[in-house]
């Protein structure tokens, strides 16, 4: 009995040592929670004196309490992201050239963190918007989505999306493209008043 104990000792320690092989561990790539998205589903804010645009039914409009004294201030919240859309607006009275400059300075400010920063031109001549849409690349980056859209002579609008958790864009990126769509839905549905 002694020696077939010994033998399948020996025997199974030759087959623990042969199946090891020559590999090299190698850690596994750090994973990330599912994020389920909610069904895209769109409603018009309409109650704005300057402009109207689609939202998601899934985010909520709030003032900018921030700025109170600017009433055509709004924030697209999407509460169960922790992400929000801030949208300023100021009419035009000769000065686009400094409200273009302020919204480039705001895009300066994550040179540092960003990695890649993309940008799309908007021109849509029958809607009479223009603009330009920034994504911001990088892990760091606390604002991975900016935009500004104007129709040149009367109207100008900007938009930043900030999310309330320390920015980690690579774990974040399917929340980003999500909300991305809706900025995207935003801007084909703008009017101005």
């Amino acid at each position: 009995m002694r020696k077939l104990t010994n033998s399948l000792a020996v025997l199974l320690i030759l087959l623990m040592t042969a199946s090891c092989g020559n590999r090299h561990p190698q850690p596994k790539p750090r994973g990330y929670f599912r994020i389920d998205m909610p069904e895209k589903q769109y409603v018009r804010l309409d109650t704005m004196p300057r402009y109207s645009f689609e939202y998601p039914v899934y985010a909520n409009i709030t003032p900018d309490f921030y700025s109170l004294d600017e009433k055509d201030w709004v924030n697209v919240e999407f509460p169960r992201f922790k992400g929000t859309i801030h949208i300023s607006y100021k009419q035009i009275d000769n000065n686009l050239p400094g409200y273009l400059e302020d919204a480039y300075s705001m895009i300066t400010k994550h040179i540092s963190k960003a990695t890649g920063i993309r940008d799309s031109v908007i021109v849509d001549r029958e809607r009479d918007v223009y603009g330009l849409v920034y994504s911001l690349e990088g892990e760091g980056v606390a604002s991975p989505l900016q935009f500004y859209l104007t129709d040149s002579t009367e109207h100008f609008m900007r938009g930043s999306l900030y999310f309330n958790i320390y920015p980690n864009n690579d774990s974040m990126q399917p929340v980003i493209d999500f909300i991305t769509a809706d900025v995207r839905h935003l801007i084909k549905t703008l009017e101005w008043k």
